[in-house]
């Protein structure tokens, strides 16, 4: 099969989707309002909440949910088969994945900008609130300390990237100043912007950064130290200063960078050269369910409910903004995804390297064995317009890095929201500040990432695949109640959280065996655990399903 008709199907079906079942989903299903007030206006502070230009906000919530998960996951998941991946990528991101972004966008919009796990308490009851926060913090606290990890190793095994992603602050820092304080054009902004990202790309690729392992004698663990450092500072700053711009920037840089590779794709037109299924990969967990907790970014993933109503929620300017953001920013993340899959199926030179490359699960599943897929298979398409290969792996890189930096920061600006509210819950009103709970939030993540020398995330990334996966069903149960409760039609959400419930529970069963079988009784425990709050989250909200009645008033479901 060519990869450019599978490219062009796909893009296709995002555009189409985008254009007719999402306009659906937003005036039909979810009722969107352009007339109503938003949170960033009704709390305005010009630090969390602030109305914010569409195309900035577009730019911070698709940089902030896509990440390196939509390249890593499609990377290790075709080892199964270039054909489940996009399918799976294709459906799911337009019938799943954009509906409960969107949809926990509006709710979260409706209950004053609240999380999706704070405002359960309105729409389910106060004990099933503190669960999901729980759930969120824990699921937070992994990806702050393995995405630490993740950008340690892409800046040891990419040292050309270290000086652009670096660059990129006061880069952005300069481009928020112009915007908000000097009254610059945005669009203007952004093309200096870019210029300037990729002047420092091609310096990075000619003047590579090693840095000397001064913490501990260890690389890694100096790196992670210096991110979490990084991510604290990010976070605490006015979104405007540094978190705006230079998302607003990162997805101008992604936007350069598909680009290149979609017209690679049309000169070079390379064959797909991996089985369109194989589902006798040595070591590969069942196809069923594990692809569909493999693939999350790119199809549909707990963590974008998390910055639906964490950050974007907080400087969205009018509900008319809300399909392309949460809606399209999803589509967007469905095209990385496709391309992802793309460069690891047809970037390769023949089947014998493809297997080669994917000759077992444990050989492909390496960090570093699945950025290589994506950025090696990249330099392929993108070489093929006449770019130098070091420069176009160059480019690679930094978007990979790019995008790991702003899940980092994000991430760690959302965990500071949660531990305030669970602090609200225990009456720790000290906890409440935006200092002390970004303080708890980097404290909690370098206590668990300090283990092994920086790694210590690694010990618990196994669950996350699955708790991810458990937080977009429960998101979409959060969503399916409040329909319920406006007399709304909730096929739409039921449909998707009855699936990704399903696949997750089955495939959280299956590690919790495999976790006693080989006698690791910690994750067997926390696996117990998970399992234990996703059935209670489930009783409560099917209890007040059974309860809910016509009668029920507007306001209480904060319409």
């Amino acid at each position: 099969m060519n990869s450019l008709v599978v490219a062009v199907a796909a893009f296709v079906a995002f555009i189409l989707a985008y254009r007719f079942y999402g306009t659906f989903i937003a005036e039909k299903v979810l009722g969107v309002d352009p007339d109503r007030k938003t949170p960033a206006h009704e709390f305005r502070d010009d630090v969390d909440f602030l109305p914010t230009r569409r195309e900035i906000l577009f730019g911070h919530h698709f940089t902030s949910i896509a990440g390196a998960a939509p390249i890593v996951g499609p990377a290790i998941a075709v080892i199964w088969g270039w054909v489940p991946a996009i399918l799976w990528v294709v459906f799911g991101a337009i019938f799943m994945g954009a509906v409960h972004d969107l949809g926990s966008l509006i709710v979260s919009a409706r209950h004053k900008g609240r999380s999706i796990s704070e405002l359960t308490e309105d729409l389910v009851g106060p004990r099933a609130r503190t669960l999901f926060l729980l759930l969120t913090f824990f699921a937070l606290l992994i990806v702050i300390a393995v995405f630490g990890l993740v950008i340690a190793v892409l800046f040891t095994n990419y040292p050309q990237s270290v000086f652009p992603v670096w660059m990129e602050i006061p880069i952005a820092i300069g481009i928020g100043y112009w915007i908000y304080r000097g009254g610059g054009n945005p669009v203007v902004a952004g093309i200096v912007a870019i210029i300037l990202l990729y002047i420092t790309v091609v310096i990075g690729v000619y003047l590579p950064i090693e840095i000397p392992a001064f913490i501990g004698g260890n690389i890694t663990l100096t790196w992670v130290i210096i991110l979490l450092v990084y991510a604290y500072i990010a976070s605490t700053l006015p979104v405007w200063v540094l978190l705006q711009p230079r998302d607003y920037i990162n997805s101008h840089q992604l936007f350069v960078g598909l680009t290149l590779m979609i017209l690679g794709l049309l000169i070079a037109r390379p064959e797909i050269v991996a089985p369109a299924i194989n589902l006798s990969a040595e070591g590969a967990p069942p196809f069923v369910p594990f692809l569909f907790i493999t693939i999350a970014c790119g199809a549909i993933s707990g963590f974008h409910s998390m910055v639906s109503s964490g950050t974007t929620v907080k400087q969205l300017n009018t509900e008319r903004d809300a399909r392309t953001i949460g809606y399209g920013g999803m589509m967007m993340e469905g095209v990385l995804a496709t391309l992802a899959i793309l460069a690891a199926t047809a970037g390769f030179a023949s089947r014998e390297a493809w297997q080669a490359h994917f000759s077992s699960w444990s050989a492909a599943n390496g960090l570093g064995a699945k950025v290589s897929a994506f950025v090696d298979g990249g330099v392929t398409f993108v070489s093929a317009i006449g770019i130098p290969s070091d420069i176009a792996a160059g480019i690679l890189a930094v978007l990979v890095v790019s995008f790991a930096a702003t899940t980092l920061d994000s991430a760690t600006r959302i965990q500071r929201y949660i531990i305030a509210e669970l602090a609200e819950d225990y009456n720790l009103k000290a906890l409440t500040g935006r200092h002390p709970a970004t303080i708890i939030a980097v404290g909690t993540a370098f206590l668990l990432a300090s283990i092994d020398g920086g790694r210590g995330g690694l010990i618990l990334w196994p669950l996350f695949g699955a708790t991810n996966q458990l937080m977009a069903g429960l998101a979409l149960l959060i969503i399916s109640v409040w329909l319920l409760k406006l007399r709304r039609p909730t096929v739409y959400t039921l449909i998707p959280m009855a699936f990704v419930l399903a696949m997750t529970s089955w495939a959280m069963v299956v590690n919790v065996r495999n976790y006693l079988a080989s006698g690791n009784m910690l994750l067997f425990v926390l696996g117990l655990g998970i399992i234990a709050l996703e059935i209670w989250l489930i009783y409560e909200a099917l209890v007040v399903w059974n309860r809910a009645r016509p009668g029920v008033a507007l306001e209480q479901a904060g319409d």
